[in-house]
C-alpha cells in the first residue's frame, strides 16, 4: 500500500479516516468466499445436471490454486514477519481464517458431491461407483484392469532407513499404506507409499457389457485403495488412505539477475512441483499418527491439513462431464454471432468500430483479421501482445503465416502467465522459429495488455487497424467467458497503441497518450482523477460511476470511492471475485452498492463508466482494480468513442448485469454476500440469458 499522499481531493484528516482498517475486507478471504457462490451453482436445481457437477469441479480448481498462490503468499508473508495489509489483520490471522473458512468450503463441496450430485447423477444413468459398491462381475473386471494397465506402471516404496520418504509432486494422487509383515528380505512393513502417475487416467470407463451402462465410471484412487495389496504379496495391509499435498506454485525469478528469462523459467518450472507445501488432503479415516507423519514430513502445521471424505482429487470428475455426451443435461449449445462482413474485414472497419462481445460475438473475428492480415499484399506489420494463448493456437499459425509471408511480426509473449508459463515458451520457440521478432516484455512488469496493431499501406499512405480487448487471445476462453473487444482505425488510438509497443519491444521513454491509459504510468491517477471529478460534481448534481470488474483491492482507489460516496456519488460496482472495499458503511460507503454474477459464462469484462456530467465516458480496459494491475503490470485502457458502440456496452454488460435479480449476489457491509432474488411481482431475469436470447 502506498501510503506517500492522500488520493486526489482528500485532506489528511479524512484520509486518516479512510485508512481505518474496519473499512477493508481481507483480499483473500474474500476471494474463498467467490468459491462458495461457484458452488452455489452445483447446488441449483435449475442448472442442468452436468454443469452442476462443472462447477462443482471449477470450485476445486479454484482452490487448489487459492492455495497455491494467495495462500502460499500469506504463508511466506508469515515467514518474513510482512506487515498487515489495508484490512490490518496480521499474516498469521488471514492464514488461521483461511484454515477455517477454507473447511467449511471443502466440507460444503463434499456433501455436494456426496450426497447430491453424485446420488442425482446415479438417478439420470450416469454412474459413478464408490469403492464397496462393486458387483462381483465389475469387481472381476477392474482387478484385471489393475493388473494389466496400472500395476506395471506403479512404484510402491517401503518406508525405511535405507528408503526415505519419497518426493511427492504437486496435487498427485498417493496412497499411504500401514503394513504388517515382513517381506521377501526379512523387513518389517510398517509404512509404504504408492504414487499415482500422471500418466494413467483418473476416471476409469466401465464397459457397458461389464456394468449395464453406457455412462458407468470408477475412479482410479477407489481402484488403487481397494487393489493396493497386491502391490505387497506375503504382507496383510491394515489400511491404505489417499492423500494429496499441494505446494507454492509461484514462480521466482530474479529478472534484473538474469541473462536470458526464457532459460531462468525453463529452469524453475522443472522444480515448481516440489517447492514448500501449504496444504494437505488426506482420506478423514487416516489416523492421527500417520496425519502427523505426513505433516512432518511436509514442514506443515497442523492448520494445513484437510481431511477428505471422498476421491482428494475431486476436480479430477470433470472428465465425466467431457465423456458423458447427454446434451439434456448440459446447456443447450448455441453459435455466436459473426459479424456482417468478415471476410472484409479491413473494409468493415472502414465504416466504422466494430465492437465484439464474447462469447456472444464470435472470436473468430479476431482470428479472421490476423489471417486476413498474413495475406493481404499490402499489411507491412503486425504486432500484438500474447499472455495466455492455449495450446495449438489458430492465432500463433496465423502468425506464423504472417512472417513466412514476408510481414514484419512482433510478438510480445509474457512468459511470466502463471500456470501457462511452459506453454508460452513453446508459443515463443515456434514464433521464432519462423522469424517472428519474439520479446518477452518488461524487466519487473508483466505485459497484460490486450493489443493487436496492424499496419497497411494504402494508396500513398500507411493506415493502423488496432483491436484491443479486455481478455485473452484464447479462443478456448472466448466461449467461456464474457469479455470486450474493440477492433478501429482511429488515428489516435493507433498511434498509442503504436506507442506502447515501441515501449515494449524497445527502450521508449514514457510518453503522454492521447487516448488510451496506461499501467503502469497513467491508468491509476487517471481513474483517480475520474472518481474526483464526479464527486465535484456531486456536490451540485447527480453523479455516478458503474465498474465492471473481477477484483478490487488498491487502498488508494477504494479511499477515492468512500470520498466520492461521501460526496454524493452513486456507484455500482459489478464484481465478480474479491472485494476488499466495504460497501453500506453508515457515513462512508452509504451510496455504494457491490454485486457478483455467476451465471453460465466467468464475468471476465473489464469496463469503467462515469457520468461526467450528462456526457458519459466509458472505457474498457484489461486491468481489474488491483494493486498489481495499476501499480506492477503493463496494462491499457481504451475508450469507445462510438456513441451507439458506448450505449451498447453500457446496456449490454453494465445495465443488464445491474438488472439480473438470477445469478446476482450482494455483498453487505457485513462483508456477506446474499443471493439476490426477484422481489414481489417482479419478473426473473437473467443478464447472461438475455444476451443468449439476442444471439
Amino acid at each position: 500500500m502506498n501510503a506517500a499522499a492522500p488520493a486526489p481531493g482528500e485532506t489528511s484528516t479524512q484520509e486518516d479516516l479512510l485508512r481505518d482498517p474496519a473499512l477493508y475486507l481481507n483480499r483473500e478471504l474474500s476471494q474463498l468466499d467467490f468459491n462458495f457462490r461457484v458452488l452455489a451453482q452445483a447446488q441449483d436445481p435449475q442448472v442442468p445436471l452436468l454443469e452442476r457437477l462443472r462447477f462443482l469441479c471449477i470450485s476445486c480448481t479454484n482452490l487448489d490454486e487459492f492455495f497455491e498462490i494467495r495462500a502460499a503468499t500469506v504463508r511466506h508473508a508469515v515467514d518474513f514477519g510482512l506487515p498487515p495489509a489495508a484490512d490490518g489483520m496480521s499474516p498469521s490471522t488471514v492464514l488461521n481464517r483461511i484454515h477455517d473458512r477454507a473447511a467449511e468450503l471443502v466440507e460444503a463441496q463434499y456433501h455436494c458431491w456426496n450426497h447430491v450430485l453424485r446420488p442425482a447423477l446415479a438417478e439420470a444413468g450416469v454412474r459413478v461407483f464408490q469403492r464397496g459398491s462393486w458387483n462381483a462381475r465389475q469387481t472381476r473386471w477392474l482387478r484385471a484392469y489393475f493388473r494389466n494397465e496400472i500395476m506395471p506402471v506403479l512404484s510402491p516404496l517401503g518406508l525405511d532407513p535405507a528408503h526415505p520418504f519419497p518426493k511427492i509432486l504437486n496435487k498427485s494422487l498417493n496412497i499411504v499404506v500401514v503394513l504388517k509383515g515382513k517381506d521377501a528380505f526379512g523387513r518389517a512393513g510398517h509404512l509404504a507409499i504408492v504414487r499415482a502417475p500422471r500418466s494413467l487416467p483418473r476416471i476409469i470407463h466401465l464397459p457397458q457389457r461389464v456394468s449395464g451402462g453406457e455412462h458407468d465410471f470408477v475412479l482410479l484412487s477407489s481402484v488403487l485403495s481397494v487393489f493396493v495389496d497386491e502391490l505387497f504379496p506375503g504382507m496383510q495391509v491394515k489400511g491404505s488412505y489417499q492423500f494429496r499435498v499441494t505446494r507454492n506454485s509461484e514462480l521466482v525469478v530474479d529478472e534484473e539477475e538474469v541473462e536470458n528469462l526464457a532459460l531462468a523459467l525453463r529452469d524453475e518450472l522443472v522444480d515448481r512441483g516440489y517447492r514448500p507445501a501449504v496444504r494437505l488432503e488426506i482420506a478423514h479415516d487416516c489416523p492421527k499418527p500417520i496425519v502427523r507423519t505426513l505433516l512432518q514430513n511436509f514442514a506443515l502445521p497442523d492448520n494445513a491439513v484437510y481431511p477428505i471424505d471422498g476421491p482428494v482429487n475431486l476436480n479430477r470428475v470433470i472428465q465425466v462431464y467431457d465423456l458423458v455426451q447427454r446434451p439434456e443435461l448440459k446447456y443447450p449449445a448455441f453459435t455466436p454471432r459473426p459479424l456482417r462482413d468478415g471476410d472484409a474485414l479491413f473494409e468493415e472497419v472502414d465504416d466504422g468500430d466494430v465492437l465484439l462481445h464474447h462469447p456472444f460475438d464470435s472470436f473468430g473475428a479476431v482470428l479472421d483479421l490476423i489471417k486476413q492480415a498474413a495475406i493481404d499484399p499490402g499489411v507491412l506489420a503486425i504486432k500484438q501482445t500474447l499472455y495466455r494463448t492455449g495450446k495449438d493456437s489458430a492465432i500463433v499459425d496465423a502468425l506464423v503465416q504472417a512472417a513466412r509471408n514476408g510481414k514484419d511480426v512482433t510478438v510480445v509473449v509474457e512468459l511470466r502467465a502463471r500456470f501457462d508459463e511452459d506453454a508460452n515458451l513453446g508459443v515463443a520457440d515456434k514464433l521464432q522459429e519462423a522469424g517472428v521478432q519474439v520479446v518477452y516484455g518488461v524487466v519487473g512488469y508483466k505485459t497484460h495488455a490486450k493489443m493487436l496493431l496492424i499496419v497497411r499501406r494504402e494508396g500513398r499512405k500507411l493506415r493502423r487497424y488496432v483491436h484491443l480487448g479486455t481478455g485473452n487471445y484464447h479462443s478456448g476462453t472466448a466461449r467461456a467467458y464474457t469479455d470486450l473487444g474493440l477492433i478501429t482505425a482511429d488515428p489516435d488510438i493507433g498511434n498509442d497503441v503504436h506507442l506502447l509497443f515501441q515501449q515494449l519491444s524497445g527502450l521508449a521513454p514514457s510518453t503522454r497518450l492521447k487516448r488510451l491509459l496506461q499501467s503502469p504510468f497513467t491508468l491509476h491517477a487517471g481513474i483517480l482523477a475520474k472518481i474526483e471529478r464526479e464527486a465535484k460534481l456531486a456536490r451540485a448534481r447527480p453523479a455516478r460511476i458503474i465498474v465492471k470488474i473481477n477484483a478490487l483491492n488498491e487502498p488508494r482507489v477504494i479511499r477515492a470511492l468512500y470520498a466520492a460516496s461521501q460526496a454524493g456519488v452513486e456507484i455500482d460496482l459489478i464484481v465478480r471475485g474479491a472485494c476488499a472495499l466495504r460497501p453500506g458503511m453508515p457515513g462512508v460507503s452509504d451510496n455504494i452498492r457491490v454485486r457478483s454474477i455467476v451465471g453460465r459464462f466467468l464475468e471476465h469484462s473489464r469496463i469503467y463508466w462515469f457520468g461526467n456530467d450528462g456526457a458519459p465516458e466509458l472505457y474498457c480496459a484489461s486491468a481489474d482494480w488491483l494493486e498489481r494491475n495499476l501499480l506492477h503490470r503493463v496494462e491499457t485502457c481504451f475508450p469507445i468513442l462510438d456513441p451507439d458502440l458506448a450505449r451498447r456496452v453500457y446496456r449490454e454488460a453494465l445495465q443488464n448485469y445491474l438488472d439480473d435479480n438470477l445469478n446476482a449476489w450482494e455483498l453487505g457491509a457485513d462483508g456477506q454476500y446474499r443471493k439476490i432474488e426477484p422481489a414481489q411481482g417482479q419478473a426473473p431475469f437473467s443478464a447472461q440469458a438475455a444476451l443468449l436470447a439476442e444471439v
